[in-house]
């Protein structure tokens, strides 16, 4: 039975694509809910997440959070209608016009918000959906329970926790249609699984990674059938929630200093800043999206990096 404590400043609003309840003490549940569109995130709903965790961070009842989402999917990543509409015309989308979802009842941070820099699709230092760059004080788990794509699999990257599916994909496809995973995965992922696995998933584009596969490679701690998923996510943050809180934030920090020696934060930063801006003002990454979009085979231009 969910249960909401007495909070210090209540949660903010996420509107109606995620949910968010407190099923054990202590322990926030966030749930991507999205399904008719995969729980990819747009816009509005990056910045929504990215306040959520700092809310998250900053409220003394909360000790753990867990993720997961609604329907087939984790979460595929990014919006690509929105993407290909903003690549297009040059123009901040609107919800109505890269979503068959009902607009939000309440307003919820959007692109165009003082807090967002000129062209960002999601807060720099927090990543995608909030959670792919955080550096965040307090631990967020991974409850994949399908697909696990895109921008779906940089959060997982950085979550501190992931249990999964056995119904569970993963991949980051963002090389066949034009992009990359900008939001903070490459720099972890190299650390996490080594070079060639890092290349094989970032170069190839692969789509269809098991989960065992990713228990493997150290990217997933264990495989559940579909049932007992959120069940055995919510075990493990109880269990960390009867810790000393502060010890379970300093054992956090100690960990998060074995990004050496350039911090993956940092990393990112500097590819943002230096090639991916050429990347991005070129005709492949517009050419990528739109394909996806319409359905067809991209027609890539050589590269002028």
């Amino acid at each position: 039975m969910s249960q909401k404590p007495n909070f210090a400043n209540p949660p903010p609003n996420v509107g109606p694509d995620a949910a968010v309840s407190f099923p054990r003490p202590h322990v926030m549940l966030i749930t991507l809910n999205r399904p008719r569109h995969l729980n990819s995130i747009p816009s509005e709903l990056q910045y929504t997440l990215a306040r959520l965790y700092e809310w998250y961070d900053a409220e003394p009842s909360l000790r753990c959070a867990v993720l997961t989402g609604t329907g087939r999917a984790f979460c595929a990543g990014a919006d690509l209608k929105e993407w290909n509409v903003r690549n297009t015309t040059s123009k901040s989308p609107t919800p109505s016009s890269v979503s068959a979802d009902p607009a939000p009842q309440a307003p919820v941070v959007t692109a165009d918000h003082p807090e967002a820099k000129p062209g960002e699709k999601w807060p720099s230092n927090a990543g995608f959906g909030g959670l792919s760059n955080r550096g965040g004080k307090k631990p967020v788990i991974a409850a994949v329970n399908g697909l696990c794509l895109g921008g779906g699999m940089e959060m997982i990257i950085n979550a501190d926790l992931v249990y999964a599916s056995t119904k569970a994909k993963f991949g980051l496809p963002e090389v066949t249609i034009g992009v990359i995973a900008i939001a903070g995965a490459l720099p972890r992922l190299i650390k996490s699984v080594g070079r060639q696995r890092a290349t094989e998933m970032a170069l190839i584009g692969r789509t269809d990674y098991t989960p065992e596969e990713m228990v493997s490679w150290g990217l997933v701690n264990k495989v559940v059938q579909p049932d007992d998923l959120i069940e055995t996510a919510l075990g493990a943050a109880e269990a960390i929630a009867r810790n000393s809180p502060d010890s379970v934030i300093v054992s956090r920090e100690g960990l998060k200093t074995g990004w050496e020696p350039m911090g993956p934060e940092e990393a990112t930063g500097f590819i943002d800043r230096t090639i991916y801006r050429k990347m991005e003002a070129g005709e492949n990454m517009t050419e990528g999206v739109k394909s996806f979009v319409e359905k067809r085979k991209p027609v890539y231009k050589d590269s002028k990096l």
